[in-house]
């Protein structure tokens, strides 16, 4: 009888082990660089129709900068080589020719963290007619990973904000590169220098009617920015302060910052009667409990260089917000 229980015992013990495999899939750690994304698909499909599609969806422009940049990088390969190493990149598109019409976002598909988008199409035609139709779906996939990638890399080394939860009851993960260069009342100037100049936030509230709904914000939040830049941003020279760029037109979008509705304003500013300018992005996020909008931006003063990896690192910034 006790060999009988025993018996039962281990053969209970490998059902569970063997279940267990079944269902926690071990899996590598991913890489990459921030933005890069790894295109798995047929060379001449990337070099007709289909790869100009992919371009036209990935490569695109990114609102608010001087000079164009491309959303993110893309590192063609085809198929057969679509092993090993190459499969552990953190943002893969896959397309797959000759299957029925879908689009799938994957979830740690070979490593992990990693988003993989899987588009397939009978033909041409259906393959192209899925990237345009998700464009905005698949853009966001790979945003928010890379977002959370780069806001995993900022934690590990962060700015003690004790000051900012005191003072405007807020929190945001920052790293210990930033310092705190002016701090008047509310207002707090918060920077960060690079080789090439300087990486900035400007963070204060103002009283909820300072912003109205609708086609009316993007004026009153240039109007707010402009006024802030005027008193506390003063370049060397006297009577030069940064400002928003005249000639070009500020683009708006809501979103959601810390579960709260928030305008997104992206834009180019400059110092006025002097020669400096930079792209910014500006979050003005709705504190209905303390009847305030808090706005948050970030700007580059970086000259002859690319930004987009700055300006991204100041969205996963401000996106770490908490409002106490």
């Amino acid at each position: 009888m006790k060999q009988k229980i025993t018996l039962l015992l281990i053969i209970l013990t490998l059902c569970y082990s063997c279940d267990n495999q079944d269902h926690k899939r071990t899996v590598s750690k991913s890489s990459g660089n921030i933005n890069d994304i790894s295109v798995v698909i047929e060379n001449m499909l990337w070099e007709g129709s289909v790869g100009e599609a992919i371009r036209d969806t990935l490569a695109a422009p990114i609102e608010g900068l001087s000079i164009d940049e491309p959303r993110f990088k893309m590192r063609q390969m085809p198929p057969q080589v679509f092993s090993g190493f190459a499969t552990k990149n953190r943002t893969v598109l896959k397309i797959e020719k000759g299957k029925k019409a879908e689009t799938k976002i994957l979830k740690d598909a070979y490593a992990r963290p990693q988003t993989l988008v899987l588009i397939t199409g009978e033909n041409n035609a259906e393959i192209i007619e899925q990237i345009r139709t998700n464009t905005i779906k698949i853009v966001n996939a790979f945003r928010k990973e890379e977002l959370k990638e780069k806001q995993r890399r900022i934690s590990k080394s962060l700015f003690n904000d004790k000051v900012l939860q005191e003072q405007l009851q807020l929190s945001m993960r920052f790293p210990t590169a930033y310092r705190i260069a002016k701090h008047e009342d509310d207002f707090f100037w918060i920077r960060r220098d690079i080789e090439t100049g300087t990486i900035d936030m400007m963070i204060y509230d103002v009283p909820s009617s300072a912003i109205r709904k609708g086609d009316s914000a993007v004026v009153d939040i240039v109007r707010l920015r402009d006024s802030i830049g005027k008193i506390h941003i003063e370049g060397t020279l006297e009577n030069t302060y940064m400002g928003t760029e005249d000639a070009y037109s500020p683009f708006i979008s809501e979103t959601i910052i810390d579960n709260k509705p928030a305008y997104e304003t992206r834009g180019l500013w400059d110092l006025k009667n002097a020669f400096m300018s930079g792209p910014f992005i500006n979050y003005a996020v709705e504190d209905k409990i303390n009847n305030r909008h808090l706005i948050v931006e970030g700007y580059v003063f970086a000259p002859s260089v690319a930004k987009r990896e700055y300006m991204f690192e100041l969205e996963a910034i401000i996106k770490s917000l908490k409002i106490k």
